[in-house]
C-alpha cells in the first residue's frame, strides 16, 4: 500500500507504473546485448520519444509534454531501476543536460532544428565541457570558436573528452572560448553537428557504464554557422553554472534509486541463500548492516525530495544540489559495496547484476562534478557566504 506523499499525486504514481512497465519489458531484456555492444540503439530513443518520456521538462510548443518536475523525478527513479548505469546516463544527459541550454536561451531556429527532434528521439544529443587538460576548472578550457572574416561562421579547434553520447550522437552542445583573454567571461555555447567535416571521434574504454558510449572528440577547423550560438556570446560560463544544478539534482535522484535497487537485489538474495541451516538474512551482523543501509538510503531520498521541491519553487539551490550530489554519490558507492559483500563470491561474478552496479556506481563521485568540487562549492557558500543569483532571467 502506498503511503501518502507530500510530492507525488495519484497521477504521478500511475505514470510510475507505466514507466516501470516500459523499463521491464523494453529495456531490461536487452541488458546483456547493450552492455556487450557498448552501445544503445537509436530505436530505444525513438521509442521513448514516441511515449513522451524525452519531452517531460519541455512545453508542448516545442514538442514536449509540459509535465511538472515531479514527473521527471519519477521517470529518473524508474530509469535508474533498469540496472544499467550507462543507459541511465545516456538518457539523462540527452534530456536534462545536453538540450537544456537550447531550451532555456536558444533561438527558435535552434529549438526547431535540434530540440524538437531530440524530444522526439530522432536525434541524440551530447554536452561537451571537459577537456584533456581542463575538467572541473571550466574557465581553463582551450577549445576556441573564432569568427571568420565575414562574421557569419565560427571556426572551432580543440578537443573534448569523457563525452557521453559523443561517439554515436548526432549533435553536441559545445563549450568554447570565443574571447580567449577574458577567462570565464569569454566562454560561449555553440551547437555542433557531430558529422561535420573536421570532427574526429574516439570511443573510450570505461570500467563501467558499458552500455553508454563515451568519446574523446577532436575539432580541427570545424566550421559552424554563427546562428548556432546558444544565447548571448561570452555568457556560456554563467549558463553552465546555473544548469549544472539541474545536472547534479538529476544525478542525486538516480543515485538514490540505484542504491535502492542494489538493496532490493540484496534482500531477495538474503531470503534465498542459506548458511549453517538458516537464511543468511537471519544473521544479526547482516541484518543490522542492512538496517544501516536502508536508513542511509531513506535519509538521502528525503533530502533529495526536499531539494527537488525547492527547485520547483524557483529557488536558487546551488548549495542543496551540491550537497545532494555529494551525499548521494558517496552513499551509493558505500551501499553497493556493502551489498556486494553479502553476495559473497557470487558478488564478484559478472552474471550477477550487483557486480555491474559496483562498477557503475564508482564513477558517481567523479562525473558531473567530483566530490571534492562539491565540497568546495558548499564551503564557499557556508564558510565564505558566497551567494548565487539566477542567470537566465
Amino acid at each position: 500500500m502506498n503511503r501518502p506523499s507530500l510530492y507525488f499525486t495519484d497521477e504521478h504514481e500511475l505514470f510510475r507504473q507505466s514507466v516501470r512497465q516500459f523499463i521491464q519489458k523494453e529495456v531490461v531484456p536487452h541488458t546483456e546485448e547493450w552492455e556487450a555492444n557498448r552501445r544503445i540503439p537509436v530505436s530505444i530513443f525513438q521509442r521513448m520519444g514516441e511515449l513522451g518520456y524525452l519531452g517531460l521538462p519541455f512545453p508542448e510548443a516545442v514538442g514536449g509534454t509540459g509535465a511538472d518536475f515531479w514527473y521527471s523525478v519519477v521517470f529518473l527513479e524508474e530509469l535508474a531501476r533498469c540496472g544499467m548505469g550507462g543507459f541511465t546516463t545516456a538518457v539523462s544527459v540527452h534530456e536534462y543536460m545536453a538540450v537544456n541550454h537550447i531550451f532555456k536561451t536558444g533561438s527558435n531556429l535552434l529549438k526547431e532544428k535540434y530540440l524538437r527532434p531530440a524530444i522526439a528521439g530522432e536525434k541524440v544529443a551530447a554536452l561537451a565541457i571537459t577537456e584533456p587538460d581542463a575538467g572541473s576548472d571550466v574557465s581553463a578550457i582551450r577549445t576556441t570558436a573564432l569568427r571568420t572574416d565575414t562574421g557569419d561562421e565560427f571556426i572551432i579547434n580543440g578537443a573534448k573528452t569523457f563525452i557521453s553520447n559523443g561517439t554515436y550522437g548526432d549533435f553536441v552542445t559545445l563549450v568554447v572560448k570565443t574571447k580567449a583573454e577574458a577567462g570565464m567571461n569569454g566562454i560561449s555555447l555553440v551547437v555542433v553537428d557531430l558529422d561535420s567535416p573536421g570532427i574526429t571521434r574516439t570511443k573510450l574504454n570505461k570500467i563501467g557504464w558499458h552500455s553508454s558510449d563515451t568519446a574523446e572528440i577532436r575539432f580541427d577547423d570545424v566550421r559552424v554557422p554563427v546562428e548556432n550560438l546558444i544565447g548571448q556570446e561570452n555568457m556560456g560560463f554563467y549558463y553552465l553554472m546555473e544548469s549544472l544544478q539541474l545536472e547534479r539534482l538529476v544525478a542525486a535522484v538516480m543515485a538514490v534509486s540505484g542504491a535502492q535497487l542494489a538493496l532490493d537485489w540484496t534482500l531477495q538474495y538474503l531470503n534465498e541463500r542459506e548458511a549453517f541451516g538458516k537464511k543468511i538474512g537471519k544473521f544479526q551482523a547482516i541484518r543490522h548492516k542492512i538496517a544501516d543501509v536502508a536508513t542511509e538510503i531513506e535519509m538521502a531520498r528525503q533530502f533529495v525530495y526536499h531539494t527537488c521541491w525547492l527547485f520547483t519553487q524557483g529557488e536558487v539551490v546551488v548549495k542543496e544540489c551540491s550537497m545532494a550530489k555529494l551525499a548521494t554519490s558517496e552513499m551509493q558507492k558505500r551501499v553497493v559495496d556493502t551489498c556486494l559483500q553479502f553476495f559473497g563470491g557470487y558478488g564478484y561474478i559478472e552474471d550477477y547484476p550487483i557486480a555491474r552496479a559496483y562498477r557503475d556506481a564508482r564513477v558517481g563521485t567523479i562525473a558531473g562534478g567530483s566530490s571534492e568540487i562539491m565540497r568546495e562549492i558548499i564551503a564557499k557558500i557556508v564558510v565564505d557566504a558566497v551567494a548565487y543569483k539566477p542567470v537566465y532571467e
